[in-house]
C-alpha cells in the first residue's frame, strides 16, 4: 500500500495531492534555475531567513536540516550546509566569511565523564572559537574547547581536538597541521609540508 492509498479522508487526500504538486513545482524550479534537486523542506524554507531568526550576521545562511543548540554567534557571509550540528551550548563563535560544509559537527560539550561515572560528573562544556575566512570541509568534527585561526582550511573528515593557528591547513584523525595558506595578488596559495 502506498502513501496515497493510506489516506482515508477526501479532504486529507486533496491536501496531500496539493503538497505533492507544490513539491514537484518547487523541485522543477530548483532544477531549472540552479541545476539542483533538494529535499522538500530545503526548497520550501529560506536559509537566509532562518539565519536572521537565529541572529547570525548579514548574508549568512543555514540549511533547515542543520541542528542548532545553545547560543551560537555567527558572523556575516557564513554558509552552513545541510546535516550539520552547530552546538553553542558551551559557547560558540564563528567569524565572517566561513564555510561549514555538509555534515560538519561542531561540539562545545561532551558527556563522556558523566556517562562513564554513572552521572557523578557533570556534562563538560568549553567554548569553540572559529576565526574569519575559515573553510571546514565535509564531515569534519570540531571538539569542545578548540580555537581555529583565521584563513585556515580544515580537511574532510578531520577530527579537530587541538587549537589550529591562523593560515593553517589541517587534516587527519586527530587533525595535524599539514600545510599553510598564504596570499599572492589576493589569491590563496596552499603550501604543504614535506
Amino acid at each position: 500500500m502506498n502513501r496515497k492509498e493510506k489516506i482515508s479522508s477526501d479532504k486529507s487526500l486533496a491536501f496531500y495531492e496539493q503538497v505533492i504538486s507544490l513539491h514537484k513545482e518547487l523541485d522543477d524550479a530548483f532544477i531549472s534555475q540552479f541545476n539542483r534537486s533538494l529535499p522538500f523542506a530545503e526548497t520550501l524554507l529560506d536559509r537566509w531567513e532562518r539565519a536572521k531568526k537565529l541572529g547570525f550576521g548579514d548574508n549568512s545562511s543555514i540549511y533547515d536540516s542543520a541542528l542548532v543548540f545553545g547560543d551560537a554567534k555567527v558572523g556575516a557571509n557564513v554558509w552552513i550546509g545541510p546535516n550539520t550540528i552547530i552546538d553553542g551550548s558551551g559557547g560558540l563563535t564563528i567569524g565572517d566569511f566561513c564555510t561549514i560544509s555538509v555534515g560538519v559537527h561542531i561540539y562545545t560539550h561532551d558527556n563522556v565523564k558523566q556517562t562513564l561515572t554513572s552521572g557523578k560528573h557533570p556534562i563538560e562544556r568549553a567554548p569553540v572559537k572559529i576565526g574569519s575566512n575559515v573553510y571546514i570541509a565535509p564531515n569534519a568534527i570540531i571538539t569542545k574547547g578548540v580555537s581555529i585561526g583565521s584563513f585556515s582550511v580544515i580537511g574532510a573528515h578531520a577530527f579537530v581536538n587541538k587549537d589550529v593557528p591562523d593560515n593553517a591547513i589541517v587534516m587527519g584523525q586527530p587533525a595535524k597541521v599539514v600545510g599553510s595558506v598564504s596570499f599572492e595578488n589576493d589569491m590563496p596559495v596552499f603550501k604543504y609540508n614535506q
